[in-house]
């Protein structure tokens, strides 16, 4: 019996095996707009909702009933890229419990704000607001919005190009506005903020002190890699490209080259600087097409545990096609390689997050599904003979149960293997919501045969927590 089912196995892995791509798995639902997904160091998933409420996402999927953050009457959501859009919270905050926001206020400007944790660690004074800075908006769009430590314990704080349409006002190039720039300041002290000395243009009337980077059009999230620290933008383009930046943050005074240039193409290089001063993207895309492409969602660099196939890719998606997208480093070691899997489902993704054990999440802004972004390639395609079972919590903690058995299909046996196609355990079912024990299963996937009552078999992948 045995071997009959490890040569089944040998089978499926191979062809599995040559799939790309990843995909999400619904974990948690009912939050309203999600527009980011952060941690504090510990279990929890902090959702931060636009029109300006921030909810705590337990890891058993369940939501607390009081918001984390509640300052919906300070933000102006009323434009589809406005609202309370970026969170981050201080590298100390375990100790000095001081978390970040960004948001549009009620005069349609961004305003970069420090908060502190009550003493309640679930729910925050929204009485501790201290405003560190506002930019002037003169559009409702191309917010930017999003915010994050790098290794240099910096905020770094993406601001789009102030809106309206191929940056009628060349804010992005003009180092006297902050539009269209990664800012980057120093928030370690009590108040207020700092410059930190090395931003490339301090004690120089070339451009504002708090300028890191600049030439984004709406860098719509950005994030570090959590092994290498380098920073990745993704830059939402104008009718044509959609963009991909990936610079190292030991350098400063990059020049992403909107509106010179959107993506690699030429936009309009009237007054623009020399080519060779322009940090181009890594990877682009085109606009529209079939599916319809229209706004990169940036994403994170794999680096968890659970699926090593993924590790090192950049994982990001399209608001418009419904497709997550991959950057595979290239196995030539010069480059990267692009591919983009269609999710199934209409969830016009928003956002990527990562957990404190670097698992990604992202978020649906039109459907508020909070989803896992997991690896297939290493699992078996859940299709049955006869039904589609399914397994669920997924991923697991103590047990599984197995979902849409009737009295024709009841299951009677549930079989575990090692994805290398190791016999692992056999459990007898007796009853239709009986649980089948993995507290002892190390973390990791495994493969799960089910065999109905009338011998109908089917296969099942899970992910062990």
């Amino acid at each position: 019996m045995k071997r009959k089912i490890h040569l089944l196995l040998a089978l499926v892995f191979p062809i599995l095996m040559c799939a790309q791509g990843v995909l999400l798995n619904p974990f948690a639902n009912g939050f309203t707009r999600p527009v980011d997904i952060k941690h504090a160091n510990d279990s929890r998933l902090f959702i931060v909702e636009q029109d300006g409420i921030i909810k705590i996402l337990n890891p058993d999927g369940t939501t607390n009933a009081t918001p984390f953050l509640d300052i919906d009457a300070r933000v102006r959501s009323t434009g589809n890229e406005q609202g309370l859009l970026g969170l981050a919270f201080d590298p100390n905050y375990t100790i000095n419990n001081r978390f970040y926001v960004n948001y549009i206020n009620n005069s349609g400007d961004t305003v970069i704000a420090r908060f502190t944790t009550s003493a309640n660690p679930n729910i925050a004074d929204d009485t501790s607001e201290e405003i560190l800075l506002t930019i002037s908006q003169p559009y409702i769009n191309h917010n930017g919005g999003c915010m994050a430590f790098g290794n240099d314990g910096f905020l770094y704080i993406a601001i789009g190009d102030g809106g309206s349409a191929g940056d009628p006002q060349n804010f992005a190039q003009n180092l006297q506005s902050l539009l269209g720039k990664i800012l980057r300041i120093d928030v370690s002290g009590a108040t207020g903020y700092t410059i930190p000395p090395s931003n490339p243009f301090v004690g120089s009337n070339a451009g504002l002190d708090e300028i890191w980077s600049y030439g984004l059009r709406n860098p719509w999230k950005m994030s570090f890699d959590s092994d290498n620290g380098e920073l990745w933008i993704g830059d939402v383009g104008q009718s044509n490209r959609e963009e991909i930046n990936n610079v190292p943050i030991v350098n400063a005074g990059y020049n992403f080259g909107w509106k010179c240039y959107e993506g690699n193409a030429i936009f309009d290089t009237s007054g623009c600087p020399p080519i060779a001063t322009i940090a181009f993207p890594v990877s682009e895309y085109n606009y529209g097409g079939t599916p319809f492409r229209c706004a990169i969602t940036g994403g994170y660099v794999y680096r968890g545990s659970m699926y090593p196939n993924i590790q090192g890719w950049y994982i990001f998606a399209d608001y418009c096609s419904n497709e997550v997208g991959t950057l595979e480093p290239s196995i030539m070691g010069n480059g990267w390689n692009m591919n983009m899997n269609h999710i199934g489902f209409n969830a016009n993704l928003s956002t990527f997050g990562e957990d404190m054990n670097k698992e990604m999440y992202a978020a649906g802004l039109s459907d508020g599904v909070i989803y896992q972004v997991y690896d297939p390639t290493l699992s078996i395609a859940e299709n049955s003979l006869e039904t589609n079972y399914q397994l669920y919590p997924n991923p697991v903690s103590d047990y599984f149960q197995i979902r849409n058995q009737n009295a024709a299909s009841q299951i009677k046996e549930v079989m575990i293997f090692s994805l290398d196609g190791s016999f692992i355990s056999t459990t007898t079912i007796l009853t239709e919501n009986q649980k089948i024990t993995t507290n002892q299963l190390a973390k990791g996937m495994y493969v799960v045969q089910l065999i109905s009552n009338n011998d109908a078999v089917s296969y099942h992948k899970f992910v062990k927590n």
